[in-house]
């Protein structure tokens, strides 16, 4: 499957910052294209589960970057 994002998804997205928007998006093109490239050289897929998972963080942190807490 492509990457898209679900309609849910996009009304949550609305909200927030463009460059904060395009962090996840650059992950999700990138993670698909390594899980099936990796799949494709016959990796087992718990290593590419645990590789996606462990590269998804470093977006999960970047993004998290870009946000600043509100104190209420």
């Amino acid at each position: 499957m492509p990457a898209r994002i679900s309609k849910n998804m996009m009304e949550q997205q609305k909200r927030l910052p463009a460059e904060v928007r395009e962090i996840p998006w650059k992950g999700q093109v990138r993670l698909h294209q390594r899980y099936r490239a990796m799949m494709a050289r016959g990796k087992k897929s718990t290593v590419v589960a645990t590789a996606i998972a462990r590269e998804m963080l470093g977006f999960v942190w970047a993004s998290g970057c870009y946000v600043q807490p509100s104190h209420a």
